[in-house]
């Protein structure tokens, strides 16, 4: 068989629903991306000067809603059919996409504006997250969730890769207010696709909540398993203080003298990385533990790196393997917990998972901020280096200590 249709890389594709799915979130990927870059350069150029404490409150903002709403929007996420509410989703999204646009091309944008946007933006994205995360499941067979996790990853980390790029050149040659526009009108393609998706799972809602115990449900499926909350506290703790790519790539970008472009090919060499990762790890059949320890390691080495870069090319040089090791932890985890717990839960797990990987920049992004700011980003460097090393010690003493129990008991449903 081939790899599409067979037990290779891209084997998920072989379902018409998985490929419409996966047609359209790369289009809209690519343009959440260039607003993302987009949003923190002129919070760091135009609105600020450079105040890298400025883009982690940005950061914070836009992913903190993930924090504090998961129980209720996990929670939406296992009772509102998934087509209906990721249309919701994806419409408003776009929709504030084209408002900041329209505010930035008329010059009428302060930083106060970008931050409620932000904030907006984050509110909406914490409903969105944990139906898209277990939509993917619903579009494939068991067998081929592992797979559709990590092409999931591969895809939104493609649009990483590009839309940063893309972003950085437009904005130089057109003007920040006409990336977000663009952004704004890359929505229609996942809207399309939703519509011509027929899954018999994407329009069938759960049973109606009827008490706060069905809220913390979730907490009690991740609660309940020592393999599962392992795995939430090496995702916070990469989450908090690793994750923080935004602010790394900006302050240096800043460092070596570089302009907007200079920023996006930073990025980007993330994402060349984080593409690679993503793939590798669609090549496995399923998750394991002991890539967690491994990637973390990798990740933390790969800042050490990066921090004592004497030139912009070394830094650019180094990245890519800063990415393949975020990605490799990130798709491995998020398959650990996808997969060890139940359809029925499913949403309100990934909406705690989501929140742990996201809400931790509420304090990790302007902590690391302040950080660059005080002491310089090299030092910013440092902390997700210290932090990735840190999850690799503290996963490798779980291993040592449970080695008969260490991987999780994954789910086929």
């Amino acid at each position: 068989m081939s790899a599409i249709t067979g037990t290779g890389m891209f084997r998920s594709l072989r379902v018409h629903d998985y490929r419409l799915w996966a047609s359209g979130a790369i289009v809209s990927n690519v343009g959440t991306w260039m607003q993302r870059t987009t949003q923190d350069w002129i919070v760091l150029t135009r609105l600020t000067q450079h105040d890298a404490l400025a883009v982690g409150i940005t950061t914070a903002l836009q992913f903190g809603p993930q924090l504090f709403l998961s129980p209720v929007t996990g929670l939406v996420a296992d009772r509102v059919p998934k087509r209906l509410l990721l249309s919701i989703t994806q419409a408003v999204m776009g929709v504030l996409g084209l408002a900041l646009g329209v505010l930035v091309l008329t010059g009428t944008d302060t930083l106060v504006e970008v931050y409620g946007f932000a904030l907006l933006l984050g509110i909406t994205a914490a409903f969105d997250a944990p139906a898209r995360q277990s939509f993917v499941s619903d579009l494939v067979g068991p067998d081929d969730v592992s797979n559709a996790v990590a092409l999931n990853s591969a895809s939104f980390n493609l649009a990483r890769l590009l839309g940063p790029a893309v972003a950085g050149l437009l904005t130089e040659a057109v003007g920040p207010g006409w990336v977000f526009v663009l952004n704004a009108a890359s929505f229609a393609a996942v809207l399309t696709s939703l519509r011509f998706i027929h899954a018999p799972g994407v329009d069938v809602g759960g049973r109606p909540s009827r008490s706060f115990k069905d809220i913390g449900e979730g907490f009690t499926a991740v609660a309940s398993r020592r393999d599962l909350l392992i795995v939430f506290v090496l995702v916070a703790l990469m989450g908090t203080f690793g994750l923080n790519f935004a602010i790394y790539a900006s302050t240096m970008a800043v460092l070596f003298g570089q302009g907007a472009t200079g920023y996006g090919l930073l990025s980007s060499a993330l994402a060349v990385g984080a593409v690679t990762g993503a793939l590798l790890s669609a090549r496995r059949p399923a998750p394991r533990f002991s890539l967690l320890v491994l990637a973390g390691a990798l990740f933390g080495i790969g800042l050490l790196l990066g921090s004592a870069a004497p030139s912009y090319l070394a830094l650019a040089i180094v990245l890519p393997l800063v990415g393949v090791a975020a990605q490799t932890f990130m798709t491995t985890a998020n398959g650990l917990v996808q997969m060890g717990v139940g359809r029925e839960v499913r949403g309100r797990v990934m909406a705690l998972y989501m929140a742990t990987v996201m809400g931790g920049t509420v304090v990790g992004g302007p902590a690391v901020g302040w950080v660059a700011n005080a002491f310089g980003p090299r030092q910013g460097l440092l902390i997700g280096a210290v932090a990735g090393v840190l999850t690799a010690i503290v996963g490798a003493v779980y291993v040592r200590r449970h080695a008969g129990a260490a991987e999780p008991v994954l789910h086929t449903d």
